[in-house]
């Protein structure tokens, strides 16, 4: 059975403040690939280095500076076709980039704003047809309106209770895993990237989506906050149900508005529940078409209907959300509700 959390209203906050570990990876950083029993080693041109993967120079890396990387976080990105994992090496950005998998031999592109870990990467010739639902946020307005006006109106038909106020009832959940490293999917303009970033309360934080120009505004807006901690966060490109992260390495997993618009829910959750740490934890936010709608005839044909034509999904039910954290390994769950808004949270068993 699922918990039934208290409404918003009633929801109790709190505050923490980890300890501090130090990231250096934005924009970019070289990567080379890696795996516990396997070695790495790095060569590089002036202008695009490319990461082989063969030598044993992540265990000389010290990670006791503090300075340094976490080795957590040093295995976390992976190849996303065969999940090998690229290392973190501490260097300056390097605007231009490259990271080969020595695995499958392909090469993952990277640019001044982010890096591009998709199957298909920046192919010109060949690209996996998506549907309408995220091919439109890959439009350039869309993009750019995206927080001046259009997530502001989910709190004016959707009872989302704005972004401050869904960050503080996250926390809660978050708890478990606050310190460690953190996967804003399907970020957007990063909103809550940047949130997760400036509270400290991550030692890494990847926003994480498949529209390029999301992830530019994300970077823009980045470089116009002063002071911002840009040492803890990442921009990767990636698609949702193929995520280039390394089996068993993040500890908690963020969806803000993003479980309608995937393609593929449950293929989805599948591969968040793949690259969770047992213990890690799924947070999420979506809208549920319930109460009256509930006795609308047909209702289940024209979720189908619309799924079809624009590749969002319509949840009808909390127990519907429940049966798909469950059917990808998840436990746990948990929900808070406020009209059509809900927050989910479920964790990976440990």
């Amino acid at each position: 059975m699922y918990t039934h959390t208290p409404t918003l209203s009633s929801f109790n906050y709190f505050t923490t403040s980890p300890t501090s570990l130090s990231f250096t990876p934005f924009p970019l950083r070289p990567s080379s690939s890696s795996s516990s029993s396997s070695s790495s080693s790095f060569s590089s041109s002036y202008s695009t280095p490319i990461i082989h993967t063969n030598s044993n120079l992540i265990d000389s890396i010290s990670v006791e500076n503090e300075n340094e990387i976490s080795h957590t976080n040093k295995h976390l990105l992976a190849c996303p076709v065969c999940y090998r994992s690229f290392t973190f090496i501490s260097l300056d950005a390097i605007p231009k980039s490259s990271l080969q998998c020595s695995t499958c031999q392909k090469t993952y592109v990277g640019n001044q704003t982010h890096l591009d870990l998709t199957t298909t990467g920046e192919s010109k010739t060949y690209g996996e047809p998506m549907p309408a639902s995220t091919e439109l946020f890959r439009v350039p307005l869309v993009s750019y309106l995206y927080e001046r006006g259009w997530r502001q109106s989910f709190s004016v038909w959707g009872g989302f209770p704005g972004p401050e106020k869904e960050f503080e009832l996250m926390k809660g959940f978050l708890k478990p895993v606050l310190s460690g490293n953190i996967i804003d999917a399907s970020c957007g303009s990063g909103l809550f990237s940047r949130l997760f970033a400036k509270s400290g309360l991550f030692s890494l934080v990847v926003a994480l989506d498949y529209s390029e120009n999301m992830l530019q505004q994300c970077y823009e807006f980045i470089q116009q906050e002063e002071n911002f901690p840009k040492e803890n966060i990442i921009l990767v490109r990636a698609d949702i149900s193929r995520l280039p992260f390394v089996s068993n390495s993040v500890d908690a997993v963020h969806a803000g508005a993003a479980l309608h618009c995937w393609p593929s829910p449950s293929a989805a959750v599948a591969e968040i529940s793949r690259v969770l740490k047992p213990g890690g934890v799924f947070v999420a936010t979506t809208y549920i078409v319930d109460g009256p709608f509930t006795f609308v005839p047909f209702l289940s044909t024209v979720r189908q209907n619309i799924r079809q034509v624009s590749g969002s999904y319509v949840f009808l039910s909390e127990r519907e959300l429940e049966d798909l954290c469950r059917a990808c390994g998840l436990v746990g769950f948990k929900v808070i509700r406020n009209g059509l808004f809900v927050m989910i949270s479920a964790t990976k068993p440990i």
